[in-house]
């Protein structure tokens, strides 16, 4: 399926101040936190933290508007805003009643086959769209921007990267570039992607990758914290997800083996995000020069 092109709009805006007293605290993610309006039950906003570049919200809202017009399930954006204390963020359509796929799962642990192969099903759609390449960026390029920009590899390291990115095929598929768990959520039979602002094109493995890094290789403190899951749920999830997305009969070991160096990739999100260094992340890269024949 095709997404027909609308053209890229560039968003250098001013912001519409807030007041906080209109919203109440409705949760927190790596970037900022998230509020309701106290009494217009059809917005909410999203608020980053002061340490977060004025360039970051821009962007998200400029992806989530492209993303919305494409036809790519997500609440409707709304506007850009700023608290008028140094932090800006994003109105948006409020989704009432909605849990994201993880907290349905830390919350129904009993349903987590449900609703792994539930989110698989949503993945699959997504990847079965193609983006004009005008409008959104290559995954690959955004790879190639971040690890020049990250200072945790060595020139070796680096060089190794390159190549792999190099050899991976291009794809024109919809790539939503932070796919897990807790950027999906739901409410009765909707559900809707979230957290849009490294939405790009390219090969379904670059998301796959970070299905999997959530729920094998990150670890129980972070599981618990960030998705209220126990890593054995998470497992659970991850080999339903499978089945839900390759097929009953497929080879999950297999599938391990291609995606480990697209897992290990996203270090590359963390570290531009938190400016810190995961070794245990950048260890799931070892070996990346030796991938090939990746279809």
């Amino acid at each position: 399926m095709v997404i027909q092109k609308r053209t890229a709009r560039q968003f250098t805006m001013e912001a519409i101040k807030i007041d906080l007293n209109d919203y109440e605290y409705a949760g927190e993610g790596a970037n900022g936190q998230s509020f309701n309006h106290r009494t217009d039950k059809s917005i909410m906003m999203k608020l980053y933290n002061k340490t977060a570049p004025y360039e970051i919200t821009e962007n998200e809202l400029r992806k989530a508007k492209l993303v919305y017009d494409a036809g790519i399930p997500t609440p409707r954006p709304g506007e850009f805003i700023t608290d008028g204390n140094g932090r800006y963020g994003i109105r948006f359509e409020r989704i009432v009643g909605k849990k994201s796929f993880a907290r349905a799962v830390s919350d129904n642990p009993e349903d987590v086959e449900n609703l792994a192969r539930r989110f698989a099903l949503m993945c699959r759609e997504l990847h079965s769209r193609e983006v004009d390449t005008g409008t959104f960026q290559d995954i690959k390029e955004v790879d190639r921007q971040l690890l020049e920009r990250n200072t945790f590899f060595t020139e070796e390291e680096k060089k190794d990267i390159l190549r792999f990115l190099e050899s991976v095929p291009d794809r024109r598929t919809a790539i939503h570039g932070d796919l897990q768990y807790g950027n999906a959520i739901m409410v009765g039979d909707r559900q809707y992607f979230i957290d849009l602002g490294d939405f790009a094109y390219g090969h379904p493995y670059f998301d796959l990758g970070m299905v999997m890094l959530t729920t094998k290789y990150e670890d129980e403190e972070f599981l618990k914290e960030a998705f209220h899951l126990t890593p054995d749920v998470a497992g659970q999830f991850w080999h339903f997800f499978v089945k839900g997305y390759w097929g009953e009969d497929a080879d999950e070991e297999e599938i391990e083996r291609i995606l480990l160096p697209f897992t290990g990739l996203k270090v590359l999100i963390i570290e531009r995000d938190t400016q810190m260094f995961f070794p245990r992340y950048h260890e799931l890269l070892k070996g990346i020069s030796l991938f090939q024949d990746i279809k």
